[in-house]
């Protein structure tokens, strides 16, 4: 009967990670297909992968996308960080009601998130661009940063950067060599975690996108409603490659970050 059991479960498990990546996975098979029609197959091919380096509006959204979730990681890392050791410094009652707070941008749904930003923006008179979607990554990549480091940060040995004081150290230099290289591992993987979080991000660049202004996510979007094209295969198939790696980097981070703690 246990036997059984352990087969029905194996097949269920086979079947959750076949509905959830066999769509992936033919979509990367198809960027490879030298024939245009996604109905047969015309051999293997890099020239769908080739034709996105020579296509100028697939290079500006590329530069776009990384550039974004470079600024808005960098920002989200220092202004999380900075937020974790405000939370920490008050009272419980405060500091649960800050967290629950700080909460609520990751259980938000994009769509209310991204419509949001775009009223706000629209009420200030801001005019839409990079700087708008910046602010948008920004602040949803906070509340992951804080969830990330806050763990750490909390238990952290206060004496260490107490005894730093004492000896004389400045508060800036006794964070720096005393508390900073502690956490590093959890700003490390906030920043991993945000820097994916932006690259995969949809919906709120969407809302929050003035005219002309693209990234990979957008650009796919508008693409695809004028017809899939081959290279939007390719795209596809590099950014789910990209996130994949990200991720596995965050996981490796979180896990050394574990280990220390232990």
């Amino acid at each position: 009967m246990k036997i059984r059991y352990k087969g029905i479960k194996r097949v269920y498990i086979g079947l959750i990670f076949i509905f959830m990546y066999a769509p992936i996975a033919l979509l990367i098979i198809q960027s490879f297909n030298k024939s245009k029609s996604r109905g047969r197959w015309g051999g293997f091919t890099f020239e769908w992968y080739g034709s996105l380096f020579t296509d100028a509006s697939i290079i500006e959204a590329f530069t776009n996308t990384i550039l974004l979730a470079l600024l808005s990681s960098v920002i989200s890392v220092i202004l999380g960080t900075m937020a974790c050791i405000c939370i920490s410094k008050m009272k419980k009652k405060a500091r649960n009601i800050m967290m629950g707070i700080t909460n609520i941008p990751m259980l938000n749904a994009d769509i209310v998130t991204g419509v949001s930003f775009m009223l706000l923006f629209l009420t200030l008179r801001i005019q839409f661009g990079f700087g708008t979607i910046l602010l948008a990554h920004i602040t949803f990549n906070i509340p992951y940063v804080i969830l990330s480091v806050m763990p750490s940060y909390r238990d952290l040995n206060p004496h260490i950067y107490e005894a730093a004081l004492d000896l004389g150290a400045s508060p800036v230099y006794a964070f720096i060599k005393t508390v900073l290289p502690e956490i590093m591992p959890a700003i490390l993987s906030g920043g991993l975690m945000a820097f994916t979080m932006s690259i995969d991000d949809f919906i709120i660049t969407h809302f929050t996108a003035g005219a002309g202004v693209h990234t990979l996510s957008t650009k796919i979007y508008s693409e695809v409603k004028l017809g899939i094209k081959p290279e939007m295969y390719a795209l596809s198939a590099m950014i789910f490659i990209t996130v994949l790696i990200l991720l596995i980097l965050v996981n490796r981070v979180q896990g050394s970050a574990r280990k220390e703690d232990a």
